[in-house]
């Protein structure tokens, strides 16, 4: 069964609280003609699971960017998540990338920035994420205790099959409902493995790791993969150039072609997409002009 869904649950008597996530074929889609080496599918993988857990606590419309920008091997990472969980991203490398080596080699002193978008207010905050320990997912733990204030831990997987990821946050007041809470669902966590986390349905993943606890589940959030071909906005930047000089990159090209890198898809202009896009303005612009003389 396909799984594109993230998921909340809470230990109630523990007050500790979670999440879970797999992804399938929205994350096959994300990489379809991509072709990356194992190292950039695991990292990718990564990150795009720790930006849909934190897309969950969105509470207004916008999306969440999670980009790497690298002097190793891999000069730019770029997940976005929208506050509906439509995701979308990409990686670039300058060199091949080995596959046993580690996030310094890959990234070199490359920072994490994560930008929160809010479409409402039209702002955007911004904000670094410590590089700490010696993986990825330490700095997201490290990241999430420090801006949420709650102690928390992750496990990770990522093939270029499927994406699966837990969390648990620990809660305040966590210690006075159990003082040894905390420290068990952490210690039955860290038995998850890999396979769990990317071939087993969320709910199985939960009961086999805590069939001895009670754990309310909430109502499951769908994830999906959306990376429109937005033409309109490739036409308006060719038209912003003018078309004087759009004819001139025709000229000495034969062809312009456009490439969306996050959505890896081309848009062709030939000599008769060209002559539509500026008949089409100019047909417009004797319309205003008409107008205008009968006002007057």
């Amino acid at each position: 069964m396909k799984q594109n869904h993230i998921q909340r649950f809470l230990f109630k008597d523990l007050n500790i609280r979670g999440q879970v996530i797999q992804l399938n074929d929205a994350w096959q889609a994300m990489l379809k003609d991509r072709h990356y080496p194992p190292a950039i599918t695991k990292l990718l993988g990564e990150l795009t699971d720790f930006s849909v857990i934190m897309a969950t606590g969105m509470k207004h419309t916008g999306k969440i960017t999670l980009q790497i920008q690298g002097s190793g091997p891999i000069t730019l990472l770029v997940v976005e998540v929208t506050h509906d969980l439509k995701i979308r991203g990409v990686a670039k490398t300058n060199e091949t990338v080995a596959h046993s080596a580690s996030l310094d080699e890959l990234l070199g002193d490359g920072q994490i920035l994560v930008t929160l978008e809010n479409t409402q207010t039209n702002h955007h905050f911004q904000s670094y994420v410590e590089r700490v320990g010696e993986t990825i997912i330490d700095a997201f733990e490290n990241f999430l205790s420090q801006s949420e204030q709650l102690p928390s831990k992750l496990w990770l997987a990522a093939t270029d099959e499927a994406l699966g990821g837990v969390l648990i946050q620990k809660m305040p007041d966590s210690d006075e409902r159990d003082t040894d809470g905390w420290n068990r669902i952490y210690r039955v966590s860290s038995t998850v493995t890999d396979e769990e986390l990317i071939q087993l349905e969320p709910e199985i993943i939960l009961h086999r790791l805590f069939h001895e606890e009670e754990v309310e589940l909430f109502e499951a959030q769908t994830v999906q993969y959306e990376c429109p071909q937005d033409k309109a906005r490739v036409d308006a930047m060719l038209l912003s150039l003018g078309e004087k000089e759009v004819r001139k990159i025709l000229k000495e090209q034969g062809e312009i072609v456009i490439h969306n890198e996050i959505c890896n898809f081309h848009i062709r202009y030939g000599e008769a997409e060209v002559n539509a896009l500026f008949k089409n303005t100019q047909a417009s612009a004797k319309t205003e002009n008409l107008k205008s003389t009968t006002l007057q």
